[in-house]
């Protein structure tokens, strides 16, 4: 009985040897700590935020975001893909990070950490400057249009029934479909409403406010390191002034909502 044990212990030992049994430990730094590169998902049809200027991502997330991997001392790679894709891409580790004009919401809370808010927005409701909807009012029963997994989406859905909603990938493509008489209204971020609407004729934005939100960035619960490295420059960011000056940049400031 000895003599085995004995060779059922030297059994294990050599495959503890083989596995190296702790003796090597595993190197658990986030990849972004070794390779000095922040990767994020945006949605570039989100101007001022993120649009697209002479082939490149350019607007107030692409700037915050490589200001960031400026004061972190690492460089910066954008991702373009559809908004309901980012925060799978996030979960997986994909990319480092979320930004695309992304609000906080329970639901999403389950699944991704958030950094510390950056920005205040609020939706906005486009609608034909001639047509029967004049208050927020009119919008129950109407055909709305949202960019799917948005929270313009969510709290349609919520406010007006999911039968009343047309969901599409771009923001653009929900307004095309208004222009085209296919549906009543879009619910979308205010400031990419102006822009939809300077570049439509005969489009307009109710005068009243549909939801007040906050962006922040979206990060894997799996990497809470590179979240608190990422948010920690975030909020130098935002107590020595860059943040604002990146936003005013884009919004003049009197058109910035009060935090």
């Amino acid at each position: 009985m000895k003599k085995i044990i004995a060779l059922v212990l030297v059994a294990v030992l050599t495959v503890c040897c083989l596995a190296g049994c702790g003796n090597k430990k595993e190197n658990k730094q986030p990849k972004e700590f070794q390779t000095k590169e922040l990767v994020m998902a945006t949605n570039a049809t989100f101007p001022p935020y993120e649009y697209y200027e002479n082939g490149k991502i350019v607007g107030i997330d692409a700037e915050i975001a490589q200001a960031i991997a400026d004061k972190l001392g690492y460089t910066l790679k954008i991702e373009d893909m559809e908004f309901d894709s980012i925060l799978a891409a996030v979960q997986s580790g994909k990319v480092t990070m979320g930004m695309a004009g992304m609000t906080i919401t329970p639901d999403r809370e389950a699944i991704v950490d958030f950094s510390n808010t950056y920005a205040t927005a609020v939706q906005s409701v486009i609608v034909k400057a001639d047509g029967d909807i004049k208050t927020l009012d009119d919008v129950t029963g109407k055909k709305i249009g949202v960019q799917t997994s948005t929270t313009g989406d969510i709290y349609a859905t919520d406010d007006y029934g999911d039968e009343n909603i047309e969901r599409y990938s771009k923001g653009t493509d929900a307004v095309a479909a208004l222009v085209a008489g296919k549906i009543d209204c879009v619910i979308i971020d205010n400031e990419p409403a102006k822009a939809y609407v300077a570049a439509n004729e005969g489009l307009t934005i109710l005068d009243t406010a549909y939801a007040e939100e906050q962006y922040a960035i979206a990060f894997a619960k799996s990497n809470p390191l590179v979240k608190d490295a990422v948010n920690g420059a975030l909020v130098e960011l935002i107590n020595d002034g860059t943040i604002k000056k990146i936003i005013e940049k884009y919004i003049p400031a009197e058109e910035v909502p009060a935090e």
